[in-house]
């Protein structure tokens, strides 16, 4: 399989983070088109494989980081430095290879343009190891915990995002949302703040996490023995992690996955890697991750209320 390549790929979801309070200014989304007051769009640009939105937070402008994996909003400390601090306790967030202090703050109001949600929490802690890995001012990563009041359609086709708001039984406030007809769905498992989907490699079922903040698919070492007749090897691979430590992993090609007799995948790139720490920072033990290779072929709606997934077809190409 050759040399080892060296490579940076972040998956975002490992913080496992406690409270104290601190009120902030609303973050504004100064690209966002407003489509009416509980439907919203907002372009995304790609940085490697991590979605990128434009976001402004106590008059600086800079980029957060569109994450399902990640429990909450976090927000880059390097660039709050003189944020009020009162209570602080340290705790531990989970990363791939190491572990990072972080804090918790609480927000009087998080404002997603017009639309706001109230009393959120925010995670603060220092991001500067993706800032330099990945060439990027970082401002923050947004999570669960503000997507969750919304249906979200995540389109790398169209490079956008639309957020629609959704009542307690997560029905969209706005009936007409998408121009584009959805052609399929299907449910999923909400662990604690993970999506969980049952899905088939060949005739093996497995339960994978349904991440955006992850930049290749992975598939944990333990389950790899059942489907490795359906892995197709490239090369090694050493994976760098916060803090400089670096891990060889197997990458290639999955074959044959599937979340039912109706919703086929091609071929994804694929790592074999050790996903304890993941499973532990998901809240739930998960046998692989559908990143960014998910995304490419599905242009995908999010309902966390109702555990659905919706899909809307790639325009076909001419």
């Amino acid at each position: 399989m050759g040399k080892l390549w060296l490579v940076v790929i972040f998956t975002l979801s490992f913080f496992k983070l406690q409270a104290e309070e601190l009120k902030l200014d609303p973050i504004i989304f100064p690209n966002a088109e407003v489509v009416n007051e509980n439907t919203f769009r907002i372009p995304f640009k790609l940085i490697d494989h991590l979605m990128v939105v434009e976001a402004e937070l106590l008059n600086k402008k800079g980029n957060f980081i569109i994450d399902t994996g990640s429990e909450s909003l976090i927000l880059n400390k390097v660039h709050f430095p003189n944020l009020y601090v009162h209570d602080k306790s340290a705790v531990k967030s989970s990363g791939v290879l190491n572990d990072t202090d972080a804090y918790k703050k609480f927000l009087k109001e998080f404002k997603l343009q017009n639309l706001s949600l109230k009393n959120a929490n925010a995670h603060v802690m220092d991001l500067s190891h993706i800032e330099k890995k990945k060439n990027m001012n970082l401002t923050g990563i947004i999570g669960y915990s503000i997507l969750k009041d919304y249906e979200v359609f995540i389109d790398l086709y169209l490079n956008q995002i639309t957020l629609t708001k959704i009542d307690a039984k997560g029905n969209k406030l706005d009936k007409k949302v998408y121009l584009e007809k959805i052609v399929d769905s299907i449910g999923f498992q909400l662990k604690k703040h993970t999506i969980v989907l049952t899905t088939f490699v060949g005739n093996d079922k497995m339960n994978f996490a349904l991440d955006t903040g992850a930049e290749i698919n992975q598939l944990n070492t333990r389950k790899s023995k059942k489907v490795i007749k359906f892995f197709k090897p490239a090369k090694r691979i050493v994976l760098s992690g916060a803090a400089d430590e670096k891990a060889e992993v197997l990458a290639g090609k999955l074959y044959r996955g599937k979340l039912n007799e109706q919703i086929y995948f091609g071929p994804m790139n694929t790592i074999i890697t050790n996903l304890a720490k993941m499973s532990e920072a998901f809240g739930t033990s998960v046998d692989g991750v559908l990143g960014y290779e998910f995304f490419m072929q599905k242009r995908t709606i999010i309902n966390y209320k109702k555990e659905m997934l919706y899909f809307i077809d790639y325009p076909l190409k001419h």
